[in-house]
C-alpha cells in the first residue's frame, strides 16, 4: 500500500474484509466545543481571513471549499497538499514559498487571520508578521513550530471542519477573496506565457516540457518529482484532478528521490501511469535503478530535464551574490544509456520533439525514458524578492562580468527576458 503523510492511502487501495469491525472506522481527532467556539468568534470577527491548506487535508476537500465559502477566504495550498486542494476548487490561488508565486504571498501577507489546516509549512520568511495565525493539526508537535500562534488546535482537519462550519456565521465581504483572484489570475497568466516552445529554439524552456507532460499523461497519473527544479515546474504546472497523485521528497536539500518513489508506486499499481520528473543530478545518482525498472517490467516513463547543471544549487549561489562553483555536470547521454539497459531511450533537442517523444514514450508498452535538452539559466525565482536578494543577484552580475564570465549574463538574458 502507497502512502503518503496526512493521507490515509491511494483511492484504489484494499479495503478492510467485509464484516471487519475495522471495515468502516474512520478515527478522528476533533479540538474542544470551548476551543471551536472561540475560533469561531475569531473568525466571524475576521474581514480578511487566508486559509493554507497542507497534507492534512486529504479527505476534507467538500469541508475546506465550504469553510472558503462561508469565510469568502483564499485558499493558499502547501506543495504536500497540491494534489488535495487544487482541483475542482474556485478558492484556490496558488501557491506561495520558495517554489510557488506572487498570489500566493500576497493573499498570505494581506490578511487579518491566517488559518493554517494540516500543514508544517516551512518558510518561515513568507508567514504574515501582524496577521493572528490559527493552526489546525493531528501532530501536536508541529502546532507553534514554525510560528507565533494565536490558537493552536489538536484535531484532524476533516473533523474539526465538520464540527466548526455549524458555528460560523456567512461572510458577506468578498473584496479580499476578489482581490486574490484577480491576483492569481494575473500571476496565472504569466506563468503560462513563460511554458512556451518555439520551432528550432533552443535550448528548450522546462516550463513548456512540464506542460506538454500535464497535458498528455493520464487523467489518473501518478506523478513523482526530483528536488530543485523539477519540483518548482511540477508546483507550477502538473494539474491535479482529485485522481492524479503527486509524490516527491519535499524536504529541502535531498535529492534523487523521482525514480525510486516511481518505482514503488509502479509496483503497487502496476495499472496506473506512473511519470517521473527527474533532473539530470537526480537521476545520475541512481542511475542503477534503471536496471531495477528493466528487471521487474515496470513501466515507469521518466522525462528528464537536462541543463548540465545543479540548478537550483546555482540560484541560490546567484541571489546570494556568489558564482557558481562544482555545480556543473558532466552528464553521459542518458537516452543511450537507457536504450543500453533496455529500457526505450529518446532524447527532445528541441520544442517541437518535445510533444512526439513523450507521446511515444507513455505509448510504450514498458519502461521508457525521454531526456530533454532544457536551458541551464532558467530563473525559478520566488513570490517576493528580498533586498538581500536583489544585492546578492547584483553581486553575482558584477563577480561574473570582473572574472571573465560576463557570457553568462548574456545567457541569463536571453533565456529568461528575450522569448
Amino acid at each position: 500500500m502507497l502512502a503518503l503523510p496526512g493521507d490515509i492511502a491511494l483511492r484504489d487501495a484494499v479495503e478492510p474484509a467485509a464484516g471487519s469491525p475495522f471495515a468502516q472506522a474512520t478515527p478522528s481527532l476533533c479540538p474542544s466545543d470551548t476551543e471551536l467556539a472561540a475560533l469561531a468568534t475569531l473568525l466571524d470577527a475576521s474581514e480578511k481571513v487566508t486559509i493554507l491548506g497542507g497534507a492534512g487535508c486529504a479527505g476534507a476537500h467538500a469541508e475546506l471549499v465550504q469553510l472558503a465559502s462561508t469565510l469568502q477566504a483564499p485558499i493558499v495550498h502547501a506543495m504536500r497538499g497540491k494534489e488535495f486542494i487544487e482541483y475542482d476548487n474556485p478558492f484556490d490561488v496558488g501557491m506561495t514559498g520558495l517554489i510557488g508565486f506572487a498570489s500566493g504571498y500576497h493573499a498570505m501577507m494581506n490578511c487579518d487571520v491566517l488559518l493554517m489546516l494540516g500543514t508544517d509549512f516551512p518558510y518561515r520568511q513568507f508567514l504574515p508578521k501582524d496577521a493572528k495565525i490559527v493552526q489546525v493539526d493531528v501532530r501536536g508537535e508541529q502546532l507553534g513550530r514554525r510560528a507565533r500562534l494565536d490558537q493552536g488546535l489538536l484535531g484532524d482537519v476533516r473533523s474539526t471542519l465538520r464540527a466548526l462550519l455549524p458555528r460560523l456565521t456567512q461572510h458577506a465581504d468578498d473584496r479580499h477573496l476578489r482581490a486574490a483572484l484577480a491576483h492569481y489570475q494575473k500571476a496565472r497568466k504569466g506563468l503560462d506565457e513563460l511554458a512556451v516552445g518555439e520551432p528550432g529554439k533552443r535550448p528548450i524552456h522546462p516550463q513548456y516540457v512540464a506542460r506538454v507532460v500535464d497535458e498528455l499523461a493520464a487523467p489518473d497519473a501518478i506523478f513523482s518529482c526530483d528536488v530543485g527544479t523539477p519540483t518548482v515546474w511540477a508546483a507550477r504546472y502538473l494539474a491535479m484532478n482529485g485522481r492524479r497523485r503527486l509524490l516527491g521528497s519535499f524536504n529541502h536539500g535531498s535529492m534523487a528521490n523521482a525514480l525510486p518513489q516511481a518505482i514503488g508506486a509502479q509496483a503497487s499499481h502496476p495499472g496506473r501511469q506512473v511519470v517521473a520528473l527527474c533532473g539530470d543530478g537526480g537521476l545520475a545518482m541512481l542511475l542503477g535503478d534503471l536496471l531495477t525498472l528493466r528487471q521487474h517490467e515496470l513501466p515507469v516513463k521518466l522525462v528528464v530535464f537536462r541543463n548540465d547543471a545543479l540548478a537550483f544549487v546555482e540560484l541560490e549561489m546567484k541571489a546570494a551574490g556568489l558564482l557558481d562553483f562544482a555545480t556543473g555536470l558532466r552528464n553521459p547521454d542518458f537516452a543511450r544509456m537507457a536504450t543500453a539497459a533496455g529500457l526505450l531511450g529518446l532524447t527532445a533537442e528541441t520544442p517541437e520533439q518535445v510533444g512526439p517523444m513523450i507521446t511515444r514514450a507513455l505509448a510504450h508498452d514498458g519502461p521508457a525514458l525521454v531526456e530533454v535538452l532544457v536551458a541551464r539559466q532558467e530563473l525559478s525565482m520566488p513570490p517576493t524578492i528580498t533586498l538581500e536578494q536583489m544585492t546578492g543577484f547584483g553581486l553575482f552580475m558584477l563577480r561574473a562580468v570582473l572574472s571573465g564570465r560576463g557570457d553568462e549574463i548574456i545567457d541569463l538574458a536571453k533565456v529568461n527576458l528575450f522569448r
